[in-house]
Formats: C-alpha cells, sequence, structure tokens
C-alpha cells in the first residue's frame, strides 16, 4: 500500500522503513507550512528547512540539579565503575534459513542437561558451541559493561545470578547457554562526581522524549494513509 501524507505519496525506497518516510515528509511539509522551505525546493534546502523546525519548534528543557539528582537515582546502575563479571557461554548461532524452533529445542536439551551435570560445560562447549571461545571451554573471561551486545549485557549484570544462568540468552547472534563464575562489585560513583555527565544523559533523553512528542502531534493533525505513526519515537527524525 502506497505511503500517503496529506495526500502526498511517500518514496520509500530511500529509507529504511515507512514510517522514516512518513516522518520526513511531516516535517518537509512542516517547513513548507511555516515559509521556511520553497515548494519544489530541492532535498539539500528540504534538509536544512527540517533542521530549522527542529531546532525552532522542539523546545528541550534544561536539567536544573534537582531533576539530574532524581535521574541519577532512577538510573544508579549507570553509574558505577569496576563492575566485572567472568563468564562462559555456549552459542547455538542462528545463520539465514536456519531451522529456528530446532536450534532452540538442542539448546533448551543441552540447558537441562548443563543443569543436573555442570561439569560438562566445557566439554559440551568445544563440542557445539559456534563461537570461537568454545576452543577454551566457552571462556569469555572478563567482561564489563559496554563489552557485549545489549541483550547479552542485560543477562550478565541484570541480577545477582551465579553459576548456570536458568534460561537461554537470546541475542541477534543465536541462542547462548551462559554460566557467571565470578562476579566483582562496582563501585557507585557521588552524584557530585558524575553530575556533568547525568546532565547530558538526562538532556539527550529529553531531547528524544521533545521530538517524539512533536512528531506525535504533527501525526494527530495530518492524515495518513498506509502508515502508523503512534509509536514514533526520536530516532526517526534525527
Amino acid at each position: 500500500m502506497t505511503v500517503r501524507v496529506n495526500g502526498v505519496a511517500v518514496s520509500e525506497q530511500d529509507w529504511p522503513s515507512p514510517q522514516m518516510a512518513a516522518v520526513h515528509e511531516l516535517l518537509r511539509q512542516r517547513a513548507l507550512a511555516l515559509g521556511w522551505l520553497a515548494d519544489g525546493a530541492g532535498p539539500e534546502h528540504a534538509e536544512q528547512a527540517i533542521e530549522r523546525v527542529l531546532a525552532e519548534e522542539v523546545r528541550i528543557p534544561e536539567p536544573d540539579e534537582a531533576a539530574c539528582r532524581r535521574y541519577y537515582l532512577q538510573h544508579l546502575q549507570r553509574y558505577r565503575s569496576g563492575e566485572l563479571v567472568f563468564a562462559r557461554h555456549i552459542l547455538f548461532q542462528i545463520t539465514p534459513g536456519a531451522p529456528v524452533a530446532s536450534l532452540r529445542a538442542i539448546a533448551e536439551a543441552m540447558l537441562a542437561e548443563l543443569r543436573t551435570q555442570p561439569g560438562l560445560f566445557a566439554e559440551r562447549a568445544r563440542s557445539h558451541s559456534n563461537c570461537p571461545s568454545g576452543k577454551t571451554g566457552g571462556e569469555l573471561g572478563q567482561l564489563q559493561r559496554g563489552d557485549t551486545v545489549p541483550e547479552f549485557e542485560q543477562a550478565l549484570f541484570g541480577d545477582g545470578t551465579l553459576g548456570l544462568l536458568p534460561a537461554l540468552v537470546k541475542t541477534r547472534f543465536g541462542f547462548h547457554i551462559v554460566a557467571v563464575d565470578r562476579r566483582v562489585a562496582g563501585e557507585q560513583w557521588p552524584f557530585e562526581h558524575v553530575h556533568a555527565r547525568v546532565a547530558e544523559d538526562l538532556r539527550r533523553d529529553a531531547e528524544a522524549h521533545a521530538l517524539s512528542q512533536y512528531v506525535r502531534v504533527l501525526a494527530g493533525q495530518a492524515e495518513l494513509e498506509g502508515v502508523a505513526l503512534d509509536a514514533a519515537a526520536s530516532p526517526l527524525v534525527q
């Protein structure tokens, strides 16, 4: 179905998604309505006008100290140093055309086996893991936040579990059986030491929220066909 914004057909070929194409058109039309873009102007002028729209119409509050302190308390895990885990894994890699359900079933069966016989972990990693770490029994060594993809990091640092994690960890690479052998507790940075970083993080989150809300307002005032923008987020307009 062709995407249309206020009756204007939108070409999707230059955009990763129909939503992004529609948001761009919404912003282009807003620039036209404000008189900041001439009808028929080329792409370069359109981008400049859209930048002006966002700069002048999206209000991003400057965080004060009270807001920064609230944000810090709500995101304490972001402001720690030295938190480490020593972990192992067995990867069942998902490749194009792979039978995902069967692969998961095999991984689940091995996880059940290792729950009762954890001493087999290294042997199973060497024989079944699709990660180079399999050659060393699945050893990943010392890891800190930021070293792995977010979904794997969440499994490692989400709680204080030691030993074999009770469920498979699903990432973009496949299914992982994970064992955490050791944890080194991090040190909480005092608010005063990270005030500037907290302010920047809060400002970035506020900008994302403001952009998202602005897009929702424009979408609510527009006639859209072939696309829904109820959940439009800031990456659509960055």
